[in-house]
């Protein structure tokens, strides 16, 4: 299965940048898996100013609605999601849902900037 997003870490000490390798992720329910309470994202060093989620271009494009596969950015906090418009607003209204019940680590709704 190829992977739909892949997640690069970076990280900023005293005046060296470090890139951490990228995860391949290969569907939502892996991405929610990573930033739910007990996920991988509860792991993720202190150190780390920036956390990028590139979404890839999906298989067959949108040919009833091309504006869907425009490429976007959203930055949340520290994170920036970046791919398709359609990809981007999906996985934000899934966060929004799974925020409301708690689904989400502490963590990772520290990194998007939400106040817990």
């Amino acid at each position: 299965m190829n992977p739909i997003i892949t997640v690069e870490f970076s990280a900023s000490t005293n005046a060296a940048d470090i890139k951490e390798e990228s995860v391949a992720i290969h569907n939502p329910e892996e991405l929610f898996a990573f930033v739910a309470p007990g996920g991988g994202c509860e792991k993720i060093p202190s150190e780390v100013c920036e956390i990028q989620m590139v979404f890839l271009k999906p298989a067959h494009p949108n040919t009833k609605n091309p504006i869907a596969d425009k490429t976007a950015t959203l930055q949340l906090g520290i994170v920036f999601f970046t791919g398709p418009l359609s990809e981007i607003m999906q996985t934000v209204e899934q966060i929004i849902d799974k925020a409301g019940r708690d689904e989400l680590s502490d963590s990772f709704l520290k990194v998007i900037g939400v106040n817990s």
